[in-house]
């Protein structure tokens, strides 16, 4: 069963309208929380030339920094587009962060068209990112970016 995008958007326009300190960490919970496929949730934002590790959702995880360039997290840095791996056992340049993980997807936030952080999904099934998942999480990114 597919999860309802629409009514958690919503949601996250409402985390969005409240300012809370705590919004990135909010927004990382509930899509975790609301979509089955999406088992590891969170933020790298950009620092001093590096992606540093912000709120997140899930086991916790080693790389809480990453090179430009580096993995699907520092390849989106690099081109500043959403990136789908359906198959991380297939990507050469692809970094670990669990052996459960199977998929990933990474969305950049932009601002003014400069690359400032991205959202990191890892999935425990195989091949579950549709487009529907990368217009999806890109709205989210879009509302998030004031927020960064």
């Amino acid at each position: 069963m597919r999860p309802d995008f629409s009514a958690i958007l919503e949601e996250i326009k409402q985390q969005v309208a409240t300012n809370s300190a705590d919004l990135h960490l909010r927004v990382c919970q509930l899509l975790k929380e609301k979509v089955y496929h999406y088992d590891w949730v969170g933020f790298y934002l950009l620092k001093d030339g590096l992606l540093e590790l912000g709120e997140y959702a899930g086991k916790p995880t080693d790389h809480t920094q990453i090179a430009i360039g580096k993995g699907v997290c520092g390849q989106v840095a690099e081109k500043k587009e959403t990136i789908i791996v359906q198959d991380v056992s297939q990507e050469a340049n692809y970094i670990a962060c669990s052996l459960d993980v199977q998929s990933e997807i990474v969305v950049p936030i932009l601002r003014n068209g400069e690359f400032i952080a991205e959202l990191d999904i890892d999935s425990h099934s195989p091949a579950p990112f549709t487009q529907e998942d990368q217009d999806f999480l890109e709205q989210v990114c879009a509302l998030l970016e004031a927020s960064f």
